[in-house]
């Protein structure tokens, strides 16, 4: 599976709802009548939500959205993604700027991988399904020598070894929001939408065969809060939420035996 479940290209942007009304009174009362009627027309227009971006174009709107959602200091990531080889991956991590994180990623519904990165250290957690179903061209020999020594138990390793090098870039949030800095230029703004209950507007793109849309705030900052995406055709589909932003990592070390996979066998 590969850990990074970000899209190729994202164009990310924000608007907000409006609603409309009308209440009037019935026009045969006199002056009494005329002045709660423009009353009341003015209070439901006062009501109105605003639309923080009205006149500006999609890459306009994409361009403050980028600025948003790349100050994040933290935030979660959770998502599926179906491919026509892999199947289906999921992914749900919590993680920040300073490098901490800690998550589930998952795989074709035949197993998942714990995560937690704290300090210099990278904590993994296998079970039996997960080490198989990603044992790829290994020999049944090498998987199952795999599954003996991690499965449903914790290993460590640091984040300076070649493999926690791949982990902490990963988890690493700065990395991940950099691939959205420079996109959005083609971005259309869509209708009005809600992710979690929370206001949002669609923007769309494509890029060949790729098919993408976006989902953005439009009550507070225009963070991005998720984002599908159709490619190959309708083959595969990749659909990411973004939520818990600036909410602090509650990451930790586990507690009891760790294997620590950078000491020397034997």
């Amino acid at each position: 599976m590969r850990h990074h479940l970000r899209l190729r290209r994202t164009a990310i942007a924000a608007s907000c709802l409006a609603t409309a009304a009308v209440v009037g009174l019935a026009a045969c009362g006199g002056e009494d009548s005329k002045n709660a009627s423009a009353k009341a027309a003015s209070d439901t227009q006062n009501s109105k939500p605003k639309d923080p971006f009205a006149g500006l174009s999609g890459a306009e709107i994409a361009a403050k959205a980028v600025e948003a959602t790349s100050g994040a200091q933290s935030l979660r990531i959770t998502g599926e993604a179906t491919g026509a080889d892999t199947g289906l991956d999921s992914l749900d991590i919590a993680l920040d700027t300073t490098g901490t994180c800690t998550g589930t990623i998952g795989k074709t519904h035949t197993g998942s991988m714990k995560l937690i990165i704290f300090g210099n250290t990278v904590y993994r957690k296998y079970d039996e399904g997960f080490l198989r179903a990603t044992g790829g061209k290994k020999s049944a020999a090498d998987v199952e020598a795999a599954v003996d020594l991690l499965a449903d138990r914790w290993a460590k390793t640091s984040t300076t070894s070649p493999e926690g090098k791949a982990m902490a870039k990963f988890c690493d949030l700065s990395n991940q929001l950099a691939t959205y800095k420079n996109l959005g230029a083609a971005a259309l703004r869509g209708g009005a939408s809600t992710v979690d209950g929370t206001p949002a507007i669609k923007l769309i793109d494509s890029y060949g065969r790729d098919e993408i849309t976006h989902y953005v705030a439009t009550e507070g900052k225009p963070y991005l809060l998720k984002v599908d995406q159709v490619s190959g055709g309708k083959t595969e589909k990749t659909s990411l939420t973004f939520s818990d932003y600036d909410e602090p990592v509650k990451a930790k070390p586990p507690t009891g035996e760790v294997l620590d996979l950078d000491k020397p066998a034997g």
